[in-house]
């Protein structure tokens, strides 16, 4: 019985001639799409902390005669200051020197005295100043300001500390990057990670040096100061190979663009009190914030309100820590498990 005959080969449908175009046209939309959000992102990010920044709960002092002081204290916003009373100016000052409030009023006889302390945030200062000197002229009196912590005669507007928070964040991205390709695979994560340690105790170093020998933008005690440095960039990098373990290179990706645009706008270099409460928490409790706030501590207040970012800093590198073992045990059993 004859059999139907088959064909040598079946041809493949044909690819229709606008295919290649409605392709393109895609790809240049999600180009397009994809850019125009991550500009969004980064406008959001580094101008909507200036633009909504101000006095935010300013701890603020008082000392004067208590009719005076308590007059002011209920004409002040309850959201921008956080006021108390002393019972003298040097109570004021003691509380100024110590951090429990960023700068205060004293209203004598021969006219009112602004304490500041220009090391803690210049923005809150020159506010605290502006408001000290509108309430003189408003009682007509004179008006003497004071800055009892400021920063270093060679840099008086603190410029060199402000602008430390994105080369912390560089140098904690760096040294993984390039640590990642000299020594790649999970074997060599340990050698990863013993070179980002000993990179942030150099960096460390080599960043304070340069800050208060060659700027002159810090004080205080250098080993201090250079240690506090070291674990900053330590909470970047040690948690930066962690996610780079577990998830590849995305994982450190996302690391650096969160660090980047939350971390950086956020880390209240310039004083937490002037962002929102909300964000300015946040930025605190992000290794560039907390590093920003131990070195202000070290650096110019004898290591008063280092306590809280040695901890926060602490339990990032113990996270990344954590993650690398887990990541180094995991891979360890699959390579087990092939040999087997």
């Amino acid at each position: 019985m004859p059999s139907a005959s088959t064909p040598d080969h079946v041809a493949a449908p044909a690819t229709p001639p606008d295919q290649p175009k409605t392709n393109a046209a895609r790809m240049l939309i999600g180009v397009i799409v994809g850019a125009t959000v991550l500009v969004i992102v980064m406008l959001c990010a580094f101008a909507l902390p200036a633009v909504k920044g101000g006095p935010h709960d300013v701890p603020l002092g008082l000392a004067g005669p208590q009719q005076v002081t308590q007059a002011i204290q209920g004409r002040l916003p309850a959201d921008a200051w956080e006021v108390s009373a002393y019972p003298d100016p040097q109570a004021l000052q003691n509380a100024v020197k110590q951090r429990e409030i960023l700068g205060g009023f004293v209203f004598g006889a021969d006219g009112v005295t602004v304490y500041t302390a220009g090391a803690g945030g210049q923005q809150v200062t020159a506010a605290i100043t502006a408001l000290g000197t509108t309430m003189a002229a408003q009682q007509q009196v004179k008006v003497a300001v004071r800055d009892l912590v400021p920063f270093p005669a060679d840099d008086p507007r603190g410029a060199g500390f402000t602008a430390a928070a994105l080369p912390m964040i560089i140098g904690g991205v760096l040294p993984a990057v390039l640590l990642l390709r000299l020594f790649p695979g999970h074997v060599n994560l340990r050698r990863r990670l013993a070179g980002v340690i000993l990179f942030a105790l150099v960096a460390g170093a080599t960043v304070a040096a340069v800050l208060q020998y060659g700027f002159g933008s810090l004080d205080g005690d250098y080993w201090f100061t250079a240690l506090g440095l070291a674990l900053g960039m330590a909470a970047l990098s040690v948690p930066f190979l962690a996610l780079e373990s577990l998830f590849g290179m995305a994982g450190l990706g996302l690391g650096a663009a969160v660090m980047m645009f939350l971390g950086n706008p956020l880390s209240g270099m310039a004083g937490p009190h002037w962002l929102p409460s909300g964000w300015a928490a946040l930025g605190q409790l992000l290794p560039p914030g907390a590093s920003g706030s131990l070195v202000r501590a070290n650096a110019f207040f004898d290591g008063t309100g280092a306590g809280g970012p040695v901890l926060t800093l602490g339990a990032w590198v113990l996270a990344g820590l954590l993650i690398i073992i887990f990541a180094d045990r995991r891979s360890a059993r699959s390579a087990r498990a092939d040999a087997a």
